[in-house]
C-alpha cells in the first residue's frame, strides 16, 4: 500500500509538471484529470450514513425547535435554514436575542458571532474527524477532543453529534446571557450542568415522547440524555444533507459528459497549475488541516480580540490566523466565504488566491455590511500581523488568468449535488415544544 501512494504522488508531480492541457502526452483532459484527483484522494463521495427513519424524525424537531435555546427564540436552523441551503447568508451570523431571518435579520438584543455559519452538507461522513473553523471538536483514538474535556457525555456517535453540543453553550450563538434565562444564569465552568438541564427541558416536553420512545424503543421511561439529543441531531443532518450526486463525482465515475469544457479546464487548473489540490484534497476536498490564507480580521473573535484561530485551541504561535480547510462540496450554496465571510462570491474568493499577500494588504470593504464595517481591522499592524504566519502554500504567487478564474468557478460550481437546491420540504410545519417554527 506505501509503495503505490509513493507512486500516486510521483505521477501527481509529473502531471502537475506538465500543464493544464491534454497536449503534454499526458493523455485526453478527462484521463488527465481523473489521474490528478486519484492522486489528490479524491474519491466518489458515496452514500450517506445510515440512521433510523425514527431518529432522523426526533433530529429534525430538535433542529427546528427552539427550546435548544436559553430563552427560547433561536433554533439551530436559524443560522442553518434550508431556505438558504443550510446558512444564512451573513459574513457572521446573529444569534440568539435577533430578529428576522438572513440577510434581513437585524441585531435587535443579539450580538454577531464571531465566525461564518457553514453548510452542513455531508457532515455525517466518516471521512470527518475535525469540526468548527478551529477544529475544536475532533475525533481522536480514544474518542472526542472538544474544549468540554472530561465533561463531554459519553455515548456521543460521531464528531457532528459532538460538534452539535457547543452551540448550546455558547452565549453569542444559543445560550444568551446571565440574567436572560436560568438556562444562561448556569456557570459557563460547568458545561455538563447545562447540558443536562437542557436535556430535562426537552424530556419535560410531552410532545417528545412518542419520538423518543420511536427513536430508543424498548426504554423505559423515554427520558432523553444531552448524548440521545446530539445523536439525533445528527443523525438528522448528517443523513438528509448528504448530497452525493454533483456533476463531478458522475465525473470521476466515468461520466466524461458531465463536466463542461469550462468545468473540465478548471479541474485541470484545480489539481495543477493553481495548486488547489494542495489542501482540497480527499473525498471531502478538505486535508481538515490549519492554514493561515491572509483573511483581514473581521468581527469580535471568540475572545473579544483578534480571531487567532487554531491558536486559541493550540497556544502555538504558528498557529495563528490559521483555519480548517473547508470542504468544497456544495461551495456554490455558501456565500459568503472564508471563516469570517469576508468575500461574498466565489469569484471574489479564488481571485484571493492569485496574490494572498496582495490581496490582504490591498483588501476593499465594499458591500460589506456596515454594521461589520468599524470591526474590519486593515490597520498596518494588524495586517502585518496576519502576514507574519502566512502559510507557506499560499505565500507565493499564482498565474492566473480571467480566464482562468472563469473555469475554476465553473469547476466549482460542478461540486454541487443539484438535489440540495431546494431544501424546503425539510421544514416541519410544527416542533413538539409548540414554539413557531416559521416566524420570519
Amino acid at each position: 500500500m506505501g509503495s503505490r501512494r509513493g507512486l500516486l504522488v510521483a505521477l501527481l508531480g509529473v502531471l502537475l509538471a506538465c500543464g493544464d492541457s491534454g497536449g503534454t502526452g499526458a493523455g485526453d483532459p478527462a484521463t488527465l484529470l481523473r489521474g490528478r484527483a486519484g492522486a489528490a484522494g479524491v474519491t466518489p463521495l458515496g452514500s450517506a450514513p445510515s440512521a433510523s427513519a425514527a431518529l432522523q424524525n426526533l433530529g429534525q424537531a430538535l433542529f427546528y425547535d427552539k427550546v435548544l435555546s436559553g430563552t427560547r427564540d433561536i433554533a439551530c436552523s436559524t443560522c442553518h435554514s434550508p431556505v438558504y441551503h443550510t446558512t444564512d447568508l451573513l459574513a457572521l451570523s446573529i444569534g440568539t436575542g435577533g430578529e428576522g431571518l438572513a440577510a434581513a435579520r437585524r441585531l435587535g438584543t443579539g450580538t454577531f458571532s464571531s465566525r461564518n455559519a457553514p453548510d452542513l452538507f455531508n457532515r455525517g461522513h466518516t471521512e470527518w474527524r475535525r469540526l468548527f473553523w478551529d477544529g475544536r471538536v475532533e475525533r481522536t483514538a480514544g474518542g472526542f477532543a472538544t474544549p468540554a474535556g472530561a465533561a463531554l457525555p459519553a455515548g456521543l456517535a460521531s464528531p457532528l453529534a459532538a460538534q452539535a453540543l457547543f452551540p448550546m453553550l455558547a452565549r453569542a450563538e444559543m445560550r444568551g446571557v446571565a440574567g436572560s434565562s436560568g438556562l444562561a444564569d448556569l456557570p459557563d465552568t460547568e458545561p455538563g450542568m447545562i447540558w443536562d438541564s437542557l436535556a430535562a427541558r426537552v424530556t419535560a416536553l410531552p410532545g417528545y415522547d412518542a419520538l423518543a420512545q420511536a427513536a430508543f424503543p424498548g426504554r423505559q421511561p423515554p427520558a432523553l440524555s444531552i448524548a440521545d439529543l446530539a445523536n439525533a441531531l445528527a443523525a438528522f443532518v448528517g443523513t438528509r444533507w448528504h448530497f452525493a450526486d454533483t456533476p463531478f463525482d458522475r465525473f470521476l465515475e466515468g461520466d466524461d459528459a458531465a463536466l463542461s469544457p469550462e468545468a473540465l479546464r478548471g479541474g485541470l487548473l484545480f489539481f495543477g497549475r493553481a495548486r488547489c489540490s494542495a489542501c482540497h484534497r480527499g473525498p471531502l476536498l478538505t486535508d481538515q488541516e490549519f492554514h493561515n490564507v491572509g483573511v483581514p480580521n473581521l468581527g469580535p473573535g471568540l475572545d473579544g480580540g483578534p480571531d487567532l484561530g487554531r491558536a486559541r485551541v493550540t497556544g502555538a504561535e504558528a498557529d495563528r490566523y490559521a483555519f480548517r480547510t473547508p470542504s468544497l462540496r456544495g461551495v456554490a450554496h455558501s456565500p459568503p466565504y472564508m471563516h469570517n465571510g469576508a468575500y461574498r462570491t466565489l469569484t471574489e474568493a479564488v481571485r484571493h488566491y492569485r496574490d494572498v499577500r496582495a490581496a490582504l494588504f490591498g483588501f476593499s470593504a465594499t458591500g460589506m455590511d456596515p454594521r461589520l464595517a468599524p470591526s474590519l481591522d486593515l490597520s498596518p499592524a494588524g495586517l502585518a500581523d496576519v502576514a507574519a504566519t502566512l502559510d507557506p502554500l499560499v505565500r507565493q504567487p499564482v498565474r492566473l488568468s480571467g480566464a482562468d478564474l472563469a473555469d475554476l468557478v465553473a469547476f466549482l460550481l460542478a461540486l454541487t449535488d443539484p438535489r440540495s437546491n431546494v431544501l424546503l420540504g425539510d421544514i416541519p410545519a410544527t416542533v413538539p415544544s409548540g414554539l413557531p417554527v416559521n416566524d420570519y
